[in-house]
């Protein structure tokens, strides 16, 4: 795991798409066409924004994946993450194609779905966050690390809800769903390249224990210690906590 501690969110972006454009660029050389998983949220402004300013990306040849939805949310809502995506990546570059997870329908048959597809791409970069909680996509703690299926139901803790109230996606803290659906902890290491990244001081405390922590279910970004192309792009608040920052 290798870690970078940008001056700002807006440096932050820049070096993060930066190793995530060479990570598609090389894949579409070597293969013909890129796998990417991306997720949403504050960490992810960014970087999406400096990704798609990124040179010599045949985006016709890139796949995506979505990382996580919340079930039972409109896509009309403003906290739905196939919102964000549409609005931040989707409609902005001709992917060949974007594999939205829909939360609306039958949940399982949506993670049956997906989980079918996924399985047939080989998958060059994963763009992924740390909760507050230390979650991992939606797996909160304590996360399944060993189940292999790539697209599970979970249960969303308090701690997770209150990040999503907290950061104002939603008018209440009950408003917040209670279940999404999320990428498993084994599907996202299965990634070429895992790009990390983390903002504001109320990240700190999880990225310390995910960096410097033992591994453990309890805290489920500390999983990407185990996995061998990893690199947690921070700003000086969430790296406040790091002894060797």
């Amino acid at each position: 795991m290798e870690v970078v501690v940008s001056s700002s969110a807006e440096e932050l972006g820049k070096e993060s798409a930066r190793m995530g454009a060479n990570a598609i660029r090389a894949a579409i050389s070597e293969r013909g066409e890129a796998s990417i998983i991306v997720a949403t949220g504050v960490s992810q402004f960014a970087t999406l924004a400096a990704l798609l300013t990124e040179p010599d990306i045949d985006w016709t040849k890139v796949t995506g994946f979505h990382l996580d939805e919340y079930i039972g949310l409109p896509v009309s809502h403003p906290a739905s993450f196939r919102g964000y995506l549409k609005k931040r990546l989707v409609d902005l570059v001709p992917l060949a194609e974007f594999h939205y997870i829909d939360g609306e329908g039958d949940a399982q048959a949506e993670c049956d779905r997906l989980s079918d597809i996924i399985c047939q791409h080989d998958i060059a970069v994963a763009f992924i966050g740390v909760g507050e909680n230390g979650h991992l996509a939606f797996n909160d703690p304590p996360a399944d690390f060993e189940t292999e299926r790539p697209y599970l139901i979970v249960d969303l803790d308090h701690d997770c809800r209150r990040q999503q109230s907290g950061e104002g996606w939603f008018a209440t803290f009950d408003d917040v769903p209670r279940q999404a659906i999320s990428m498993s902890v084994q599907q996202i290491l299965k990634s070429r390249t895992i790009i990390c990244c983390a903002l504001e001081d109320r990240k700190a405390v999880a990225v310390q224990a995910a960096i410097e922590g033992p591994i453990t279910p309890d805290l489920p970004t500390s999983i990407l210690q185990q996995h061998p192309s990893t690199t947690i792009f921070l700003d000086q608040a969430a790296a406040a906590r790091l002894e060797r920052a």
